[in-house]
């Protein structure tokens, strides 16, 4: 009988409990999903009202107005998202193959000062991204003269410490085994990757390029940096341009914003079964 009481006293501590995290779950969640809501509710404002200052969570009408205005306001709209779209896509697949490559190396091939090497890039991680911006851009424009370029964009993060990681980890969880029975086959170092870990490696590989372009299309600061001229500005710069002195032109803004974030939401769901299983990449060895 004291027993039975027990548990059923166990059970409404369980329920409160239960519905207490729950709750805070849905908290942060919405905390999350707010920003994203607020731009989308914000894009199908009247771009006439774009220098009033009026956020409220609800338009007073819905109107495409906004977005036919941000593709009209200037002739380089459509530049903009090609600008960001070339960049991104060079530097989503430069970082997939060097950093497999990379990695590759690291988890597989024995030389000297591999470890001290390896140690070297990992403290690189831990400089703030912005200490690095000044001398990166002392390289670009006054010795390599790559200012508004293209290359400008793309060179910093041709390929990155995180990503190298990431394929490191991942590639020395392959077992020995089927390396070694390649090496048998008369196989060479370049053909084991080519034909045996790039296949195995697939998971990792899709990860890095959804990271990697995610974070490439984002990025703000760099290109503010190198561009100086608004046809070669990628879409988060770009954006910049409906802000003025007096006014902003909130509307159009938000709607270039959302037709911005279109392409990591289109990446992200099409791809997010690659995202969840590499969540765990690397935690597993064996």
């Amino acid at each position: 009988m004291g027993l039975y009481k027990q548990h059923s006293g166990a059970k409404p501590i369980r329920y409160v409990r239960n519905t207490a995290i729950v709750a805070v779950l849905l908290a942060f969640a919405l905390a999350t999903l707010f920003p994203i809501y607020f731009m989308i509710m914000s894009s199908f404002g009247d771009p006439v009202e774009a220098g009033a200052a009026n956020y409220s969570l609800w338009p007073q009408k819905f109107t495409f107005a906004s977005y036919s205005f941000f593709f009209h306001y200037s002739e380089y709209s459509y530049r903009w998202l090609l600008n960001s779209l070339i960049v991104s896509a060079c530097v989503m697949v430069s970082n997939v193959v060097f950093a497999s490559l990379a990695g590759y190396a690291f988890s597989r091939i024995r030389f000297r000062g591999r470890g001290a090497l390896f140690a070297l890039l990992l403290s690189a991680m831990m400089i703030p991204y912005q200490v690095t911006q000044v001398p990166l851009y002392i390289l670009v424009v006054n010795i390599f003269h790559i200012q508004n370029t293209y290359g400008a964009l793309i060179m910093p993060t041709l390929v990155t410490v995180y990503n190298i990681f990431l394929a490191k980890q991942f590639m020395s969880s392959i077992p020995k085994e089927i390396l070694e029975c390649a090496k048998v086959e008369g196989c060479n170092q370049l053909q084991i990757f080519i034909r045996i870990v790039m296949p195995l490696s697939k998971t990792v590989m899709a990860v890095m390029a959804i990271l990697t372009f995610m974070e490439s299309w984002n990025t703000f600061f760099w290109p503010l940096l190198v561009t100086n001229t608004m046809d070669m500005q990628t879409i988060q710069v770009g954006l910049k341009n409906f802000r003025f002195a007096n006014t902003t032109y909130f509307a159009p803004m938000m709607a270039g914003a959302t037709v911005s974030a279109l392409p990591m939401f289109i990446l992200f769901f099409s791809l997010q079964k690659y995202f969840l299983e590499g969540v765990t990449v690397g935690a597993v060895k064996g």
